[in-house]
């Protein structure tokens, strides 16, 4: 919750002084009484007091007048919205240690259900890519609204060597580029633009990371990434057993260093849950809703109810 106009705020200190005053008036009264020594006869000729009821009614008074005074200072609070425009990639290694079975029924398979997900995450108007990437990166699907061919995109992809993290980059980088051009000339101009990438292992040809990391960077691009699978991941090629860890820091480190998220996934459940979370963060926005009629109508409820009790039980409204 946040406010548009704060300066309002400074209204709830003349309601914590009615508080104040309305303590001091009852001390005063209390004293007063108090001087009166004959009890018997003053029980006799005062009035029977509402007790313990005026303070209730009071103290909803003073409750609609908060609330009126809050409403003064326009709150607001976030709202997620789609976004219009935007141009995402989504870079997915294909390098054969996607192959291992650590996550069920193996890497591979999984990343692709979960990547698939994550397109139908997106708002319809932002426009997603696909990059594939082993010992070479290819884009497979330019930026595109058509949902199905990205996802047709995906089904197809097939494992490959090596693992070529940069060049994944700096691909994807080319075609937001290339997409980009073609719109300069439009009313709306380019939008926006992001990179997805999700990798299992670490860089063994092309550019290094360090390398895409300046183009992003340059490119005003940010780069979010996923790690996928698990330290006891291995791979049997020809008999032999070989361990497919995960490259977290480097990850991590393309994430933080170009403005993107890094996450963790190792399990499908996960890769799920993260493409989900990713989709969200790339495909709303937040922005504020001023929500000052729902003060003024709870301060409006709350001085009637005041004024109704008042009424009721003392026969006057002060």
């Amino acid at each position: 919750m946040s406010f548009q106009a704060p300066v309002w705020l400074w209204l709830l200190l003349a309601v914590g002084a009615l508080v104040g005053l309305y303590v001091v008036l009852q001390l005063r009264r209390k004293a007063y009484a108090a001087r009166f020594t004959n009890v018997d006869l003053l029980a006799g000729i005062a009035p029977k007091r509402p007790g313990w009821r005026r303070h209730v009614a009071f103290g909803i008074l003073l409750l609609a007048l908060s609330t009126l005074t809050l409403a003064m200072a326009k709150p607001s609070t976030e709202v997620r919205v789609p976004r219009d425009r935007a141009t995402v990639v989504l870079a997915i290694d294909v390098s054969l240690s996607m192959g291992a079975k650590d996550i069920a029924p193996d890497r591979f398979i999984a990343a692709k259900a979960a990547a698939a997900e994550f397109v139908s995450v997106l708002p319809e108007r932002i426009n997603l890519g696909l990059v594939a990437f082993a010992g070479t990166a290819n884009t497979v699907v330019p930026p595109t609204t058509d949902r199905a061919a990205v996802v047709a995109g995906i089904d197809n992809l097939q494992l490959a060597e090596a693992t070529a993290t940069g060049e994944a980059i700096f691909t994807s980088l080319n075609a937001i580029a290339t997409f980009q051009s073609q719109l300069e000339g439009t009313a709306e101009g380019a939008p926006p633009a992001a990179i997805v990438l999700m990798s299992d292992g670490y860089r063994t040809v092309g550019r290094f990371e360090t390398q895409a990391i300046d183009a992003a960077k340059a490119a005003g691009v940010p780069v979010s990434t996923i790690a996928f699978g698990t330290d006891a991941g291995t791979l049997n090629l020809d008999g032999e057993v070989i361990p497919v860890r995960v490259d977290r820091v480097a990850l991590r480190m393309i994430a933080e260093e170009t403005g993107g998220t890094y996450k963790s996934a190792e399990s499908a459940g996960q890769g799920r849950e993260v493409f989900a979370d990713l989709g969200s963060q790339i495909g709303y926005r937040s922005e504020p809703r001023e929500v000052t009629v729902w003060f003024v109508g709870a301060g409006l409820v709350l001085a009637f109810v005041a004024t109704g009790l008042a009424l009721l039980w003392t026969n006057r409204l002060l």
